[in-house]
Formats: structure tokens, sequence, C-alpha cells
């Protein structure tokens, strides 16, 4: 497996040096306590030899037991990080040697202390997420903030998204679907409800108003279409009374249908409209030819070349949209954002249920994806470089632990006088 050096998470290099020079300091001045119990000791060994009174023992011991003391600290100290004087003594160089497993335990004891459900779950309760978030939603300066990003968000989305992409999926989601279903029933029950509701009567006054306003108009093309239509042996004075006549008829007719709301025409086509609604829904018939229809509608040039330019427009309407901070959609999108910021302010029970999605995901989260997000522990660990990730480690950790030699010095000293002073009283 390809090693890397792992990255200093404590900050730049001028931390790093400063961390190495406190770390150096510290060792020096660990060193010191042992030189000092070193050199105590040779004097008062010197000093009892030659016959000083018998207070130079307890130093002797004192000095004695504290330079095992700090010899044993320092090599239990160095032995963490490297090989004591280089020796490869056993149980030595632990974190090089066993840097894989501190990484699978330390991935353990996250995954089992802060990825457990409970523990997640409390956090989140405790944290009170929804009501925060409201807060800052709340506040117009925030809403605006959010609007923006959300707009950065779309632009960058829609930019990424390949055009041909798009148009493929809207033609499988979209266009497909109408194409697969049936028009007639749907459409059968949408005049259905329409003419039940009357809501078709004033099209039908705009159409006889129109009907009559064009025969009031066109004298001249009725009396024309009445003469073409005579027989070639008619005289020509009895063509033109007979268009007049028919003329008068027709323009009485219109006039009659477009001021009378219950004028049997009108009932007619009221009556025929119900049932072409109620065909398009169950005459077999009826419905082959919506279908005929459907297709001829979607076939045409202009509707394919409308559905291929629908998603060039969509995209420019939505570009342009989140560029300008005054458009419709970004004013609605802040004002929903600020709407939504009140209610999860006010709205106890909307506050619970946002909390509870959002435990009820975390939870699910650490439940079935726990191990994966562990792994990046444990194998992030394992791709460190072992001497590295050792002085890495010494440089955080090691200042502190010099003062473990240090303690073992002073402590050592102490024990040592207290065992020579009790060999003394009882001896």
């Amino acid at each position: 497996m390809e090693q890397i050096t792992p990255a200093d998470p404590f900050g730049s290099p001028a931390k790093e040096e400063a961390k190495r020079r406190g770390l150096r300091k510290m060792k020096l001045v660990a060193l010191s306590f042992l030189l000092g119990a070193t050199v105590i000791f040779l004097l008062t060994s010197w000093a009892q030899a030659a016959g000083w009174p018998a207070w130079v023992g307890y130093v002797k011991a004192a000095a004695e037991a504290g330079m095992v003391g700090a010899l044993a600290d320092w090599f239990a100290v160095t032995a963490l990080f490297r090989h004591p004087l280089g020796l490869p003594i056993p149980h030595t160089a632990i974190i090089p040697n066993k840097k894989d497993m501190l990484g699978d335990s330390l991935g353990d004891f996250v995954g089992t202390n802060f990825l457990s459900e409970s523990v997640v779950r409390d956090k989140l309760r405790r944290a009170q997420i929804a009501s925060r978030a409201g807060e800052w939603l709340a506040r117009p300066d925030n809403a605006e903030r959010m609007t923006s990003e959300l707009a950065t968000m779309v632009r960058g989305l829609v930019t990424v998204l390949r055009d041909e992409d798009v148009q493929a999926v809207m033609e499988q989601a979209v266009v497909r679907r109408i194409v697969d279903q049936p028009w007639g029933p749907p459409l059968g029950k949408l005049l259905e409800q329409v003419f039940t509701d009357g809501a078709h009567y004033k099209l039908v006054d705009l159409m006889c108003d129109r009907a009559y306003e064009w025969v009031r108009d066109n004298h001249a093309t009725v009396l024309r279409v009445v003469s073409e239509r005579a027989p070639s042996w008619s005289p020509k004075f009895v063509d033109a009374m007979l268009a007049d006549k028919v003329y008068g008829e027709v323009l009485t007719f219109a006039w009659a249908v477009k001021t009378d709301v219950n004028h049997p025409m009108r009932l007619a086509l009221d009556k025929f409209l119900g049932e072409f609604a109620q065909d398009l829904q169950k005459d077999p018939e009826t419905m082959a030819r919506a279908e005929q229809v459907k297709q001829q509608i979607l076939d045409h040039p202009d509707v394919q070349k409308l559905i291929g330019s629908a998603w060039t427009t969509a995209k420019g309407m939505l570009l342009n949209a989140a560029e300008d901070p005054s458009s419709e959609l970004r004013l609605r999108v802040r004002d929903g954002l600020r709407a939504l910021g009140d209610r999860l302010v006010t709205d106890e029970s909307m506050r619970s249920k946002v909390d509870g999605w959002l435990e009820g995901a975390a939870g699910y989260v650490v439940n079935n994806y726990s191990r994966e997000i562990t792994t990046i522990i444990t194998d992030t660990v394992a791709r460190w470089d072992a001497e590295e990730t050792s002085r890495k480690v010494e440089l955080q950790v090691g200042r502190d632990l010099q003062f473990i030699r240090i303690n073992g010095t002073v402590v050592g000293a102490l024990a040592g006088l207290l065992i020579y002073t009790v060999a003394q009283l009882l001896f």
C-alpha cells in the first residue's frame, strides 16, 4: 500500500516549528533532572566513601532512585515512538509498529462512543436545530443571503448539466409519459366537469356573438353563395329575392341563438357536448379518434420544435431569474424562507416534526453507514508513513510526555528516600 505523509492538523509550519522548539526545550529539562540526579549520586557516593555523616546516605539513596525513575520513564516515553538507543527491544516503537492497530481502535472508539444512534439523537435533540434555524432564517438579511446562495447553486447546477442529457430526461419523463397516457378518458372527465359547472357558457356566448356578427357583416357573401347554388335556368331577380330571403332567415336565426339562452340550438349544443364528453370516456371509437388526434399533434413539426426547445427556454428563464435579485422567483424564495423561519420559531409542532426528521435521518445514517464513516479513519491511518506518523504524534504530545520523565525523577527520588529511611529505622 502506498504510504503517505499525514497532514499536520494543528496549524501552519510556524506553529509546528514552535512546537518543535518547545519539545526540544522540555527534553533538555527532563535530561537535566537525570543529569542532576546522576551528579548528586556521584558526589554522595564519594562523600560516603570519604566518611561523611550519615545524612549523605539518605541523599545518595534519593539520587540513586531518582536516576532509576528517570531512566525508566525515559525508556517508557521513548518506546512509544522509537527503539531506545536504536536497539530492537520487544514492545518498543509502539506507534510505528502498531499504527494500523491504533487506527482500527480509534475507528472502533469513534464508532462506539460518537456514532451510536442514542448519542447522535441526544446531541441533535439538545442542539434544537429547528429552532435555531428558524431564528436564523427569520432575519431578513439571512433570508436574503440564503436566497443568494440557492441562486448560486441553481446557476451552477444548470450550467453543469448538459443540454442533451436534460433533453433526453425530459423526453423520457415528460413527453413519453404524455404519449403513453390515453387522452380520451381524462379529457372527457375534464370536459364533463366543465359542462356540469356551466363554465362553457361564456365560450358558447362568444361563438354565438361572432356568428351573428359574421352573418350581419357578410350580406354580399351570403347572396353570392345562394346565387352560385341556384339552378342555371333560374332568373337572376328570382335568385336575388331568394338570396335576400335566405339571408334574412339566417340573420334572424343567428340573432335568436345569440339572445335566447334557452334556444333549441343552444340546448342541442349542450346535449352534444355532454354526449361527447361521455363518448371520450366510454366509446372505443371516439377514444381511438382522440388518440389519433393526439399523435397528429405530437408529430406536428411545430410541436416537435417546441419540445426540443423546452429545456433551452426553461434554462434561460432559470438563469435570468437566479441572476436578477428582483426577479419574482427570488422574491418568492426569500419570502418563503422567512415564512418558514417564522413558523419554525412560533409553531412547536412543526419544530418537533423537523427535529424528528433530522434525528431519524441521522439515526438511519449511523445505523447503516457508521462502519463506512469510521473506515475513513482506519484507511487514512493505514496509508500514513509509520515513521512520519510517529514524529507527528511526538511533536504534538511529546512536550507533555517529558513531564512524565521529570515526575519519574522526582517521585523516584522521594520513593528511594522513603525506602532508605524505613530500612534504616527497621534495621
